[in-house]
């Protein structure tokens, strides 16, 4: 008798026809064997979430293309139509402006960001490019002078950390930072400066002039403005979409801020302990916002980073052996429970580590302060009225200044509307993106902020 094992042996299949035919052969459900098998459905693999910009501004999340991903985002926030007698630059525009400086040693590109603050207020970036990937930056709390007889002409402008090129690019907003939007934008020229105690010229001294001329000639302007920054004086002409034609400003810092800007960098962060809460608050169990901020901030000092939080990694709180927060060295409005969030010991050393990195060099990671920047030194920005075609005249016993030509248009034929003297800087509720149209309240309302509470008192140079 045949065990199981061999009678499975004896199995044997019979197949009529060629294995062709077999394929081919239709069966009962009428399918077609021959015909090609279907598609089956390929399971997508779900994309990862696009970054916000805040994330990617703060440093808390990393792309690789930033034209790419600020532009699109640039793009899709660009009023349409654009609001009438703006001054405007496509985005296409602004794409190839910063294409064609960034990654160069002849770039020299400038932006102007307004930044609507919670804490240091409504303020004006201004930020030059120092070398190829990254920017030297001034905080100006009242925008830039417009007005060649207004009592106000001079501005303190405080320096702060050194930019990435790409932070250029920027318009966001978050609750912390509040929002930035791009008020101007262009190229740079750094002009000789002649000091008023330089002696008349000497007609037989004019070859060893030209010639000075055309070693200067030869510079490239991040060459001149590397000078001119350790000169403590720079005479600077933007080419922007927003401004005059022929806007010239000068920067100057003095012996005496120079001592006390440096002697500051110099200090140690020393971190004040918040207040303690209230008994009844901790009988609740309730956890209030800490707000940090810099032993030396004063209302004039606004628009530094210690405040502002411009541009670079997110700023995070450290404990103290009893538990209680200490003050962040940069200042800024933060929930106490980051300072409980679960992480690991590695990654708060890599924090420490690259904020330690950021207070050394004065550079945001990925920046090179190649100039020598100094954080938090208060330059004096005033409007170079001469440069700018102004005339000094006597009117009625008083000395004004007037326009040698008056017949600059409002509209310099490429519907761009730029500004006119004398003109004013009136604040995030009035002033409007060179690029997107956008006002602060609609970056805001872009990009999902909710609750923002600006800081009030903001008033506009007006005269």
């Amino acid at each position: 008798m045949n065990t199981p094992k061999q009678r499975n042996r004896d199995w044997s299949i019979e197949v009529t026809g060629s294995p062709r035919d077999a394929l081919t052969d239709s069966s009962e459900d009428g399918w077609d064997w021959g015909s090609p098998l279907p598609a089956f459905p390929q399971t997508q693999q779900q994309q990862p979430p696009q970054p916000k910009s805040a994330s990617v501004e703060a440093g808390d999340a990393e792309i690789q293309d930033h034209p790419g991903y600020f532009s699109g985002i640039l793009d899709k926030a660009t009023r349409s139509p654009f609001p009438d007698g703006v001054p405007h630059l496509s985005v296409a525009g602004y794409r190839r402006l910063y294409d064609e400086n960034f990654g160069s040693l002849r770039g020299a590109h400038f932006i102007i960001h307004q930044h609507d603050h919670p804490i240091a207020g409504t303020h004006y970036d201004l930020r030059l490019q120092i070398n190829e990937t990254s920017s030297a930056s001034w905080a100006i709390m009242y925008g830039l002078p417009g007005d060649p007889n207004s009592q106000r002409l001079m501005r303190n402008a405080t320096e702060t950390r050194v930019h990435c090129l790409w932070n250029h690019l920027i318009e966001t907003a978050s609750i912390h930072t509040g929002s930035l939007l791009i008020w101007d934008t262009g190229t740079y020229t750094v002009l000789e400066r002649r000091s008023k105690h330089a002696p008349a010229e000497d007609p037989d001294s004019q070859q060893s002039d030209s010639s000075q001329e055309s070693d200067a000639s030869k510079l490239t302007e991040q060459e001149k403005l590397h000078r001119a920054f350790q000169d403590r004086k720079i005479r600077i002409r933007l080419h922007g979409t927003r401004l005059p034609h022929n806007y010239v400003l000068n920067l100057r810092l003095t012996t005496h801020e120079d001592a006390a800007g440096r002697a500051k960098a110099e200090r140690k962060p020393t971190g004040r302990r918040r207040r303690r809460r209230p008994a009844i608050q901790q009988a609740k169990n309730f956890t209030p916002l800490a707000m940090t901020s810099s032993s030396d901030n004063n209302s004039d000092s606004s628009s530094s980073p210690q405040n502002n939080r411009d541009i670079g990694p997110s700023k995070r709180k450290k404990k103290t052996e009893e538990g209680e927060a200490d003050e962040d060295a940069e200042g800024v409005l933060e929930p106490v429970e980051e300072a409980k969030a679960d992480i690991s010991a590695m990654e708060k050393e890599l924090r420490e580590l690259e904020d330690e990195t950021v207070r050394r060099t004065n550079a945001y990671i990925g920046a090179t302060n190649t100039i020598n920047s100094v954080h938090q030194r208060k330059w004096y920005l005033s409007l170079d009225r001469q440069a700018c075609g102004f005339d000094k005249k006597r009117r009625h016993g008083r000395v004004v200044w007037e326009k040698q030509d008056e017949t600059t248009a409002e509209d310099d034929g490429t519907g761009r509307h730029r500004l006119r003297y004398p003109f004013y800087v009136k604040g995030s509720e009035v002033e409007r993106s060179v690029v997107t149209g956008r006002q602060g309240a609609d970056v805001l309302k872009d990009e999902g902020v909710v609750g923002f509470v600006p800081r009030k008192g903001w008033r506009a140079v007006l005269r």
